[in-house]
């Protein structure tokens, strides 16, 4: 294995984060997860509403820890003309800035790009909003809720005899989130050659419903709506859900022909592949339910640990269906996909979700510290900015 020895591919990028709740700051974590300095400004006497969010821990929102830790913040009243005045100098020293405020909200202050991009031309401005900066809705306000139903996502979440469904966290906000770090990285990879700034505009429902786009295509080439499907993809069989003989779920996923007979023969039954009713996928899906019966049956036959033995050795796509401790305990998560967040008094060193993905010779940031509300506002305004000390005491104490 190569060592581990690079810097992260956005190091010395600056990016400011003017964003708050969920989607602009997991694109500003994004970033900083591979190597970008990331400044969040926040409102001086409520912070990011994000750290009102439960669960909580002695006050301190997990959430808001997940997705900020190791940023600096900044404490501004944008309401105020100095405030405002800050966050434009600001823009002229950094690559990047998020904002995730209603469309026109920035243009009203007098920081759009235009304003922001004067000083900084090659600077980015990505933009994250319930329905784009664009469109007849692109004044409407949006949270991920909002992008989970509007976009068919709910429609077809849950089963037949349910009721539409979103998903208990932060799905729309966290893949849009990703795009708009994606979105990002592609506007600094096209400043590197041109010298060009650029508007990102990402609405939270767009990456959504372009993972659900078979549902359009499915509507617009036969004119069928898709419904609610449980665990089932309505494209292949056998797939879903089980339940095991000692109480535990498992997932099973026999996607292509060749999974479906190694799955038969893990079930001791090979000869199932050569029943017209299950030997093609489009001969299991006509026969869904009859399939399904036989896995559940067999599945339930078993105690889980034996069934995922059997299904590892035939090669058939599985797993077990984790809850957060069994995540934490997995020796594969530990060593590749959680990192420890370290610095902070309420938390101590516990475990989190790193980054989304891996380059080869880097290991990724310290996570380290949740930031008080404008805990590095001296710092940064005096580094970046060579505020003086009166000017710095003037502005805080305007701020308070």
């Amino acid at each position: 294995m190569k060592e581990q020895t690079r810097t992260g591919p956005l190091d010395g990028v600056r990016v400011l984060e003017l964003g708050t709740m969920y989607a602009a700051p997991t694109a500003g974590r994004m970033l900083r997860d591979f190597g970008a300095e990331v400044v969040k400004v926040e409102d001086p006497a409520t912070g990011d509403f994000a750290r009102h969010w439960t669960p909580q821990k002695d006050g301190l929102s997990l959430g808001f820890a997940r997705l900020n830790a190791g940023k600096r913040s900044v404490a501004l009243d944008l309401r105020t003309g100095e405030g405002r005045d800050v966050v434009r100098r600001l823009a002229a020293k950094v690559d990047v800035v998020i904002e995730s405020f209603r469309p026109g909200r920035l243009e009203a202050w007098g920081l759009g790009y235009e304003v922001l991009s004067e000083n900084n031309p090659g600077l980015v401005l990505t933009r994250v909003s319930g329905f784009g900066q664009t469109g007849p809705y692109r004044e409407r306000p949006g949270f991920g809720t909002v992008a989970e139903t509007a976009s068919g996502f709910a429609f077809i979440n849950g089963w037949p005899d349910t009721p539409p469904t979103s998903p208990p966290f932060g799905f729309a906000d966290s893949i849009a989130g990703i795009s708009a770090a994606m979105g990002t990285a592609m506007a600094l990879y096209r400043r590197e050659r041109t010298g060009e700034g650029e508007v990102v505009d990402v609405a939270l429902y767009e990456p959504l419903l372009f993972i659900l786009g078979d549902m359009v295509l499915k509507y617009q080439a036969k004119g069928e709506i898709q419904g609610r499907e449980g665990n089932g993809t309505g494209s292949a069989s056998p797939r879903g859900v089980y339940r095991a003989a000692d109480g535990n779920w498992l997932s099973i996923a026999a996607s292509n022909q060749g999974i479906a007979k190694r799955l038969f023969e893990a079930m001791g039954r090979p000869e199932l592949i050569e029943d017209p009713r299950f030997a093609t996928n489009a001969a299991r899906m006509a026969n869904n339910d009859a399939i399904q019966a036989e896995v559940v049956a067999w599945v339930a036959s078993r105690p889980r640990k034996e069934i995922l033995e059997i299904l590892e050795k035939h090669e058939v796509v599985s797993a077990p269906v984790n809850d957060a401790s069994d995540i934490v305990a997995d020796p594969h998560f530990r060593e590749r996909t959680l990192v420890e967040l370290t610095g902070n008094e309420i938390l101590g060193s516990v475990l989190m979700p790193g980054p989304v993905l891996h380059l080869g010779g880097y290991a990724g940031p310290r996570y380290h510290g949740v930031p008080a509300i404008g805990e590095h506002t001296r710092d940064v305004l005096g580094d970046w900015l060579q505020m003086s000390d009166a000017e710095l005491d003037a502005l805080t104490g305007a701020a308070g």
